[in-house]
């Protein structure tokens, strides 16, 4: 026997004592939370999160939601010096700001967003594990630019609107969508980690947490 076949004898002697190939398991089953979307210790943990990212979150609780929120983004903006806001067309009507000039968008210019003072969405969804909040450019949201112009945006999110990761959050969004995810204000950093606000986005962001 030549040294070759001595090799390739070897070779085939061991690949049969060893084990049988098993083929690759499929893609993994997406990981879902422990608890279930508006848990309140997942809106708890949402809260947390945007407070971490400079923003700063308000509860509006009772039994008349549309009037506390209205009642909680009036004295947002009051507080803000804000005296024009836009809103998507879709927005519930209870919850638009009677004290100051209301704008309803209907493709108004890049220029005359950017002079509005603030904007007032809803939301898609929220993911708690991340701090973010989601908008698809739905009827009570609006396009893209209008929560991106105004230098205050005003986001009202629905507990039931709250998952914990963001799985959960994909599972409920139509990918081909225009989707804007939102996690505080804007901000970058220079290369000496100087924090500047207002960059490519609102300088301030309010979520509005409501009870129901």
């Amino acid at each position: 026997m030549s040294a070759r076949e001595e090799v390739l004898a070897r070779l085939r002697a061991a690949l049969a004592a060893a084990p049988p190939v098993v083929p690759a398991p499929g893609p993994a089953p997406r990981r879902h939370g422990d608890r279930p979307p508006g848990h309140p210790e997942l809106v708890e943990l949402l809260r947390r999160r945007l407070v971490d990212y400079r923003a700063e979150v308000h509860r509006a609780a009772g039994t008349d939601v549309a009037g506390t929120v209205a009642g909680t983004v009036a004295g947002i903006l009051a507080a803000a010096g804000a005296r024009t806001v836009v809103v998507p067309a879709g927005l519930p009507a209870g919850w638009r700001p009677g004290t100051v000039e209301v704008m309803v968008d209907e493709d108004l210019p890049a220029a005359r967003l950017a002079e509005v003072d603030a904007v007032v969405t809803a939301a898609a969804v929220a993911v708690a594990e991340t701090g973010t909040i989601v908008l698809d450019a739905g009827a009570d949201q609006g396009r893209r630019a209008l929560s991106l112009l105004p230098d205050l945006h005003v986001c009202v999110v629905r507990p039931e609107q709250v998952v914990g990761i963001v799985p959960e959050a994909l599972d409920r969004l139509t990918l081909d969508r225009p989707l804007t995810w939102i996690s505080g204000p804007s901000a970058t950093s220079d290369i000496e980690l100087s924090r500047v606000e207002g960059v490519h986005g609102p300088r301030r962001l309010h979520v509005v947490l409501t009870d129901g």
